[in-house]
């Protein structure tokens, strides 16, 4: 029987043709990029509420899994707050898996040969990330250099370098950790049929157009495609034209892959987020026209939030967005983070901060947990919860290394409540329906699943990590029903894994997984 090339093979076979030196490297990275899905797959197993496991068991060895259909699954004990690659088999019944995929594969429940491709494409890109970028020593000078040092993705989700779509030559151009520049066409759409949020900068206009930046792999697998149908009055001739000639816009990637900074100058440059209809990690992103005309209206309600934290979160504005009514063509401008540093402190994001050696002392992990938590329960207090993953979170350190206030960006995510708005005398913006809930319960799994279960979990890096953090930052804390919730219940998760297993069934599911504050 014939068996299909796997991603690692085609991978290597393109490898081989446009850059033949990282091939060596590759191929003695494909263990440990094979033990760090695998440990990300093993923690989804153990934690997300699957409907074909039965049970879990611990066991002298490790842990249990008993499926539905009478088979075993055993592995170590899963710590579900763990980043490390610490599981290198599990065996089902008599049978020893090292690569996820083939897992996943003999697994053969509801969704897991889409899922299986998607595992072994993370498999292999996440050997080709380590393979073209090592992390240098000491601190990078500017934001975007601290987020191309986020090789491996995110911490707990299998898919964490999944990128299908892409070729190797792709990933080599356009993705962060490979350190590219990547050079953004600028796309003429006439302003009367463009939908147009904030203040479009004079810069990208072309008398009467609009110049809607545009990723190159867009332009190369999206735009192309639509010929006629292309947004606006493009036309097949204008959208041909895409990233071959006309105004050009250099600009560094950053963790997000479809967001850049803008290259040069003496100062930050904004950041643009590109409409890239590609799958990355979990679902297809594209920049929506309802959020297009929602995000000057969000820019001014973050602001007016910032204002009531106590000078210790600043949330980036919005400088402008505009869409020719369509996901696939659409930019929005963004003020870099770094703008919020004083000469001497860093502005990090939280997801990097496990990549570089930082000047800590003793109790560092508590004091970040703690101002994260000040931060997120004040604004969750007012009626704001933040999806604070480790992308969009970032914290401002001081030249010794010292957590001192908070970034935040990209609020296409929050979860606003208007009675706790209506509470603090605040009112209402006009917001998507989407995000506006009084649900205690979604607030929470927003705030919590992102900042405790995401991001500071990913920088503690371990369970007993976790909980002494937690122990240090809630001791001085405001004693608010939210903060016992946090103290006393199962904190949320994304059950990512289900998720992908599930795709008929659309939005978040949640896995409850133990309290850090209780193991």
């Amino acid at each position: 029987m014939h068996r299909p090339p796997t991603a690692e093979a085609e991978i290597a076979e393109e490898l081989a043709a446009v850059r033949p030196g990282l091939l060596p490297r590759f191929t003695a990275g494909l263990p440990g990029a094979r033990a760090a899905v695998l440990s990300r797959l093993w923690r989804a197993l153990a934690h997300d509420p699957l409907p074909w496991i039965a049970r879990r068991e611990p066991a002298a060895e490790g842990l249990v899994l008993r499926l539905r259909d009478g088979r075993r699954l055993y592995g170590p004990a899963a710590d579900p707050y763990r980043t490390d690659a610490y599981v290198t088999t599990v065996r089902c019944d008599e049978s020893e898996y090292a690569d996820p995929a083939r897992l996943m594969t003999a697994l053969a429940v509801p969704g897991s040969e889409g899922f299986a491709a998607e595992l072994g494409h993370s498999v292999a890109s996440l050997a080709l990330s380590r393979a073209g970028r090592e992390p240098g020593p000491g601190w990078p000078g500017s934001g975007w250099e601290w987020e191309q040092r986020v090789v491996d993705g995110h911490p707990f989700h299998p898919n964490c370098r999944s990128r299908p779509g892409f070729s190797v030559a792709e990933q080599l151009a356009y993705a962060p950790e490979h350190g590219p520049v990547v050079s953004l066409g600028q796309v003429p759409v006439p302003a009367e049929e463009c939908l147009v949020s904030g203040d479009w900068p004079a810069g990208m206009r072309d008398g009467g157009r609009l110049l809607l930046p545009v990723h190159p792999w867009q332009a190369a697998h999206v735009l192309k495609g639509l010929g006629d149908q292309a947004p606006g009055r493009l036309g097949e001739g204008a959208v041909k034209g895409l990233g071959v000639g006309g105004p050009r816009l250099d600009a560094h990637p950053l963790m997000s892959l479809r967001t850049l900074a803008v290259a040069g100058g003496t100062t930050p440059g904004p950041h643009v987020k590109t409409a890239l209809s590609a799958r990355l990690t979990s679902s297809v992103r594209d920049i929506s026209v309802a959020s297009i005309a929602a995000s000057a209206t969000l820019s001014a309600f973050g602001e007016l939030l910032a204002a009531r934290c106590e000078g210790l979160l600043h949330i980036t504005r919005t400088l402008g967005a505009a869409t020719a009514h369509s996901p696939d063509l659409a930019a929005v401008l963004r003020e870099s983070p770094d703008r919020y540093g004083a000469p001497g402190e860093r502005v990090v994001p939280v997801a990097a901060l496990a990549t570089t050696s930082l000047p800590r002392t003793p109790g560092w992990t508590g004091r970040l947990a703690r101002l994260a938590l000040r931060v997120g329960l004040r604004a969750l207090e007012l009626g704001v919860a933040l999806e604070a993953h480790g992308q969009n979170l970032l914290v401002v350190l001081s030249p010794a290394g010292e957590p001192l206030r908070l970034v935040y960006r990209d609020l296409a995510d929050l979860r606003v409540s208007p009675a706790r708005l209506a509470r603090r005398g605040i009112r209402m913006p006009d917001l998507p329906a989407r995000m506006v809930t009084d649900d205690v319960t979604v607030l929470r799994r927003k705030l919590f699943g992102s900042l405790v279960a995401g991001a500071l979990a990913g920088t503690a890096g371990s369970g007993p990590a976790l909980r002494a953090a937690l122990e240090t930052a809630v001791r001085d804390l405001p004693r608010t029903p939210d903060l016992a919730a946090l103290c006393e219940e199962a904190l949320p998760a994304k059950a990512l894994t289900l998720m992908r297993l599930s795709p008929e069934r659309p939005g978040d599911q949640w896995a409850a997984l133990p309290n850090p504050l209780r193991m």
